[in-house]
């Protein structure tokens, strides 16, 4: 996904402090050992029994530490392998760049920080094992999981009914869209395309977001009304436009919003999320699961971690420490229905 990874190639474009900070450091994030990956504890556990999300943020989370023993009844459930070996090797697929703010180079220039490895941390913790988190690229991620060297993937996977056939997943976040305005604007989207009659909408090209906003253009073109839509070579030249009152509305992924708002919020146009919308479209809440190789054992004992850190709140304070709260699932689901093999 460019900051963010390539799920079916939507696109953030966002050229950020962190994002060049990122790029320039990425290799340093620990030690090396296979071709395109790093590997790093990172600095989200602080002892026993306690994980700290947001830590190294940069100002993208309010750090946060959080009380996470282990769940006897839970991590009875590991398979035997893994839980001989007292380990949890997460992989993420954020090499060379990151995409903040799931998974990027923190504050002290080395250490990979992010709600991705935060939220690994946090189900190994539950599960009573050390996280060990791999960064890669997002191809080398998959090869990873598949050679057995990655346990699971926490790094913005959609749940596909394709990857399916490899993979089993146990879902932790919607996969949303979102509108983002100046925080002065009144225009909401309110999950009606109607209310963009009459806007001006920057989105980027080749993306799925794109697709969506020509198919709503549409949709208003055979009932009378426009829809103005707006294509920038990267995202500072769109958040110019933004800020100069030049176009409505910005249409992209939604962590990426979230990030750009917490960065913006002390400017003198801070901008707000104007309404959400699925990745997978109108029938299908898209997801992002964590992605473990099929018939592992691994996604019932995750989603069982997640839903214990969903029912004791702490799942919620990972969120909110990200400015996620919007794509909050009720439920961690095993290999949940997924975008279907048409649209994969």
């Amino acid at each position: 996904m460019h900051t963010l990874p390539r799920p079916r190639g939507r696109l953030i474009r966002t050229v950020t402090a962190a994002g060049v900070l990122a790029l320039l450091t990425g290799g340093l994030a620990a030690c090396g050992n296979d071709s395109g990956t790093s590997v790093t504890t990172g600095s989200g556990s602080s002892s026993a029994g306690t994980v700290t999300v947001g830590s190294l943020s940069n100002g993208a989370a309010q750090e946060t530490t959080l009380k996470v023993p282990e769940v006897a009844s839970i991590s009875a459930g590991l398979p035997k392998e893994i839980a001989a070996k007292g380990e949890l090797v997460v992989g993420i697929g954020a090499l060379p760049a990151g995409f903040p703010p799931l998974a990027y180079v923190g504050s002290d220039q080395r250490t990979l920080t992010g709600a991705e490895p935060d939220l690994g941390r946090l189900v190994a913790a539950v599960l009573g094992l050390k996280p060990v988190v791999k960064n890669s690229t997002w191809e080398n991620l998959f090869v990873g999981i598949d050679s057995g060297k990655v346990d699971v993937a926490f790094s913005n996977v959609t749940d596909t009914e394709e990857r399916k056939r490899k993979y089993e997943f146990a879902s932790y976040r919607q996969d949303n869209l979102a509108f983002e305005v100046l925080k002065s604007s009144t225009w909401d989207f309110a999950d009606d395309y109607r209310n963009l009659a009459g806007r001006t909408v920057a989105v980027g090209a080749g993306t799925n977001q794109e697709k969506i906003l020509l198919e709503w253009r549409k949709k208003l073109q055979g009932e009378g009304k426009d829809l103005t839509v707006k294509y920038f070579p990267d995202n500072n030249s769109t958040y110019l436009a933004l800020s100069g009152k030049k176009i409505d509305a910005y249409f992209g992924p939604n962590p990426g919003i979230a990030y750009h708002i917490t960065q913006d919020a002390g400017t003198p146009n801070p901008t707000r999320n104007a309404g959400k919308y699925s990745g997978a479209g109108a029938n299908l809440q898209g997801l992002i699961a964590a992605t473990a190789k099929k018939d592992s054992g691994l996604a019932k004992p995750i989603a069982a971690a997640i839903n214990h850190l969903i029912e004791n709140g702490q799942y919620a304070k990972w969120l909110a420490a990200w400015n996620l709260s919007n794509e909050a699932v009720a439920t961690s689901e095993v290999d949940p229905p997924g975008l279907p093999l048409d649209n994969s």
